[in-house]
């Protein structure tokens, strides 16, 4: 089986959002009770690591944030996950930032598959690591590659930051907030991580 990738740049504004969601004095204590390294406050450390080892240190970052929080970690990935939709946007390419503008033109049903699409070309490494399903009026965001459970097991889906890009990113297009569920997660042992989108009916 392959190896999860992850890109290191996302990676580093990953850090940099933890680093602004925590405060320096949390973060340092994090990293010190986790017993991972204290050079990872800086976002510039993480520039020259590969894909892999990009993936694997995502997951152990999110790892190290579940433990340190507990229940109360759910909230912290999702907004760090939400912050982190708009530093994918402003870091995009000119076509990304094209496709982006594009998107907020057309019809609100629309643009949240299309939106979904852009953040799933973002987020993986391949083109196939990440897909987006029509469910009837609900959508699915299917995670293939899924490096934020990478190595771990868990009784309940774990992939907050990936909720809250997912939230974020369609509340961006839409001025909608619309209900997402991590509905299967490989820290679970299920094949994939797979979240659901509920678009919500008229009454």
């Amino acid at each position: 089986m392959n190896e999860p990738k992850f890109s290191s740049r996302i990676l580093r504004r990953f850090v940099e959002t933890v680093a602004v969601e925590l405060g320096a004095d949390q973060f340092h204590a994090m990293l010190a009770l986790s017993k991972l390294p204290p050079e990872w406050t800086k976002p510039q450390t993480f520039q020259k690591m590969n894909a892999a080892e990009s993936a694997k240190n995502y997951a152990a970052l999110q790892t190290a944030m579940r433990t340190y929080y507990g229940r109360g970690a759910r909230g912290v990935l999702l907004r760090v996950g939400q912050r982190l939709w708009n530093l994918l946007l402003e870091d995009a390419a000119l076509g990304g930032k094209a496709q982006a503008v594009l998107i907020k033109r057309l019809p609100l049903t629309t643009r949240r598959k299309s939106v979904l699409e852009l953040l799933a070309r973002w987020i993986g490494a391949k083109a196939d690591d990440i897909t987006v399903h029509t469910l009837d009026l609900d959508l699915l965001l299917v995670d293939h590659a899924s490096p934020a459970a990478q190595g771990q097991h868990a009784p309940r889906p774990i992939c907050f930051v990936t909720q809250g890009l997912v939230r974020e990113s369609l509340f961006w297009a839409t001025g909608q907030n619309v209900d997402v569920e991590e509905t299967s997660c490989k820290a679970m042992r299920h094949d994939t991580c797979e979240f659901k989108i509920v678009t919500l009916r008229s009454a």
